[in-house]
C-alpha cells in the first residue's frame, strides 16, 4: 500500500534552510532570555485536563486535542505554556519566596477551524517571572521583548499595552450581566468602535461612567491622553489603579529607553481569561497576527496552590519568522560544511580525516564515491546543500 506523504491540515514540515533559520532565531532569543538572568525550564507536551480547564481560562474545551490514558484520565495537548509553567512552579517552588524567572521552547496545539487559516501547531519562545508584582517587573518583560525582536533584525515593531483591569471595572461599574460582557467583550476584540459606543449609547449609565467606556475605544493612547482618562475615572477605583499602572509603566520605559516601542491600548482585551494586570500584544509588517503574547496573571498560580503574582509573554516563533522573510531580512547562517568524497582505498584517511576537523568543531559529511555518478554529480550535491569545500580522496 502506497503511504500517504502529506500531512494533516494544520501542521507542516519545516525543513532545509528554513528549518537552520528557525534554530538560529531560536538560539539568539534564547540567549537574549538567559541573559536577563532567566532559568530554562521544559514541561510535558501533554498534561491532564484539568491544567488548563475551564476554570484557567485559557482555550475553549472544543479547541483541545483531547485523549485518554490507559487509566482513563483525559490528556491534552497544551493549548498554551503559561499553565504547564505554573503547575510546575507550585509543584517544585512552593515555598519560594523570592522571584522565579524561567525560560522555555516548546511547541503548542489548538485546533482551529479551518476556515481561519490558522496553523494548528506553533512553536513558542517565553519567558514568565513569578513571585513579583512590581510595576518593574512588567517593564523588565517589555524590555526583554524588545531584546528580542531586535535580536531577530526587526527594526520597525510596535508593542501595545493595555490593563485587563480596565474592562472588568468598567463592567463590574456598569453592572453588565454576562451576556452582556460577553457581547462587549466581542466588540471590542474585532475593534468594532462603533459597535462599542452604540452598545454603550442603549444602556442608561452615569454621565461619567458613560465617559470612562470611551477608553475601550481607544487603540493608541498618549500620557496626557491617561491622565485625562485617569482623572475622569477617579470613582471608579478599579478602572483607575489600572491607568496608574499604565502611567507607572510609562516613566519606567523611559529609562530602559524603548519607549518609542510601546503604544498604550487601555481597551485592549484578551481572550485568556487568567490575565489579571498588564496585558502585552507585539506587531510587526509581513504577518496579520501577533509576533508577541503576554500579560499579567496574579491569580492562575493560586489555582495551583502558591500564592504568588506572575507575568510572562511569548514570541511565536512561526509568525516572526514570517515576518521577517518578507520584510526580507537576512538571518546570517553560515554554511561550513566540509564534505570528502572518497574512494574505498582511502576510506581510513577519510574517516581520520573528518575526526580530527570533528574534533574542532568542525562540520564533515562523508560520501564513499561512484564513478557511475561523476565527479559533478557531487559537485552539485554540493551546491545544493551549501556546503562549503570538498576534498576529493579518490
Amino acid at each position: 500500500m502506497k503511504q500517504n506523504l502529506h500531512t494533516p491540515e494544520g501542521v507542516r514540515d519545516i525543513y532545509g534552510t528554513e528549518c537552520e533559520r528557525k534554530l538560529y532565531l531560536e538560539q539568539k532569543l534564547f540567549s537574549v532570555l538567559t541573559g536577563y538572568g532567566y532559568h530554562p525550564i521544559e514541561t510535558p507536551s501533554f498534561e491532564f485536563f484539568e491544567i488548563f480547564g475551564r476554570e484557567v481560562g485559557t482555550t475553549p474545551s472544543k479547541d483541545l486535542y483531547k485523549f485518554f490514558d490507559r487509566e482513563g484520565n483525559t490528556l491534552v495537548l497544551r493549548p498554551d505554556i503559561t499553565p504547564s509553567i505554573a503547575r510546575s512552579a507550585a509543584k517544585y517552588y512552593m515555598d519560594e519566596e523570592m522571584p522565579l524567572r524561567f525560560c522555555y521552547k516548546g511547541n503548542t496545539f489548538i485546533n482551529h477551524h479551518s476556515l481561519r487559516g490558522r496553523m494548528k501547531e506553533c512553536t513558542q519562545l517565553g519567558a514568565e517571572l513569578m513571585g513579583d508584582n512590581t510595576v518593574d517587573a512588567d517593564a523588565e518583560m517589555l524590555s526583554m521583548i524588545v531584546d528580542c525582536l531586535q535580536a531577530a533584525g526587526l527594526k520597525e515593531f510596535q508593542i501595545s499595552v493595555g490593563h485587563a483591569s480596565i474592562f472588568k471595572g468598567l463592567v463590574e461599574a456598569a453592572g453588565f450581566s454576562e451576556e452582556e460582557t460577553a457581547e462587549l467583550h466581542g466588540l471590542i476584540s474585532n475593534k468594532n468602535f462603533y459597535g462599542v459606543e452604540e452598545f454603550v449609547s442603549s444602556r442608561n449609565l452615569p454621565e461619567d461612567l458613560r465617559k470612562c467606556f470611551g477608553i475601550l475605544r481607544c487603540m493608541y493612547t498618549s500620557g496626557d491622553e491617561l491622565e485625562q482618562f485617569k482623572q475622569a475615572a477617579q470613582k471608579y477605583d478599579t478602572v483607575y489603579t489600572a491607568l496608574q499602572r499604565l502611567e507607572q509603566l510609562q516613566q519606567l520605559l523611559l529609562i530602559y529607553g524603548i519607549d518609542n516601542y510601546v503604544s498604550f491600548e487601555p481597551g485592549m482585551v484578551s481572550d485568556y481569561q487568567y490575565y489579571t494586570g498588564i496585558l502585552l500584544s507585539g506587531y510587526t509588517f509581513g504577518t496579520g497576527e501577533p509576533i508577541v503574547k503576554g500579560g499579567r496573571y496574579d491569580e492562575l498560580l493560586p489555582m495551583f496552590g502558591k500564592n504568588a503574582p506572575a507575568i510572562g509573554f511569548v514570541v511565536v516563533i512561526d509568525q516572526l519568522l514570517e515576518a521577517i522573510s518578507r520584510q526580507m531580512i537576512e538571518v546570517p547562517i553560515t554554511h561550513s560544511t566540509q564534505l570528502i568524497v572518497y574512494a574505498a582505498s582511502h576510506h581510513e584517511d577519510a574517516v581520520i580525516l573528518a575526526r580530527k576537523a570533528r574534533s574542532t568543531g568542525g562540520r564533515v559529511e562523508l560520501i564513499r564515491f561512484d564513478e557511475a555518478k561523476g565527479r559533478e554529480a557531487y559537485e552539485s550535491y554540493a551546491a545544493i546543500n551549501q556546503i562549503a569545500r570538498i576534498t576529493w580522496l579518490v
